[in-house]
């Protein structure tokens, strides 16, 4: 999908809870589209969305991450290093994806499939829990860093 599809459909997600999408609100979308596979921090996503606004601050970019975090538009993950980190959620997407995380050299990666359908059913039958959403991160080392050994 494209970033102008992506962005129209971002602005109206926007406008069913409420909100505009506003110059900063785009530029900190933009900089959350460019790097989606780097699960940046919100002071990464800030130093990234000054270069598009410079006259932009860090507690517009923190509540425009808390925002879009709100409307599930982004995912706000945190990993083992205690840093919250975000995620822009794909289209369609009705879950949070999963992650490899390398205990050894810290990257992540994600797993795209929805691996938990089975479990949620599970979960929802035999606690009569309804199941929203799941996260899953699994902890480990990665095949580069097993190559080194």
């Amino acid at each position: 999908m494209d970033t102008g599809m992506i962005i129209k459909n971002i602005r109206r997600q926007l406008h069913d809870g409420g909100y505009k999408l506003t110059p900063q609100r785009e530029a900190t979308v933009l900089v959350l589209l460019e790097n989606d596979k780097d699960h940046l921090s919100a002071e990464e996503i800030y130093m990234l969305v000054k270069q598009k606004s410079p006259d932009i601050g860090l507690a517009t970019v923190y509540r425009t991450l808390e925002m879009l975090t709100e409307l599930k538009i982004v995912d706000k993950i945190s990993f083992n290093d205690g840093v919250s980190r975000y995620d822009l959620r794909k289209e369609g997407d009705h879950h949070f994806h999963h992650h490899l995380l390398c205990l050894e050299c810290g990257s992540i990666e994600e797993v795209e499939e929805d691996l938990l359908g089975e479990v949620e059913n599970i979960v929802e039958k035999r606690y009569d829990f309804l199941v929203k959403d799941h996260r899953l991160t699994f902890h480990g080392v990665c095949s580069q860093c097993r190559k080194k050994k």
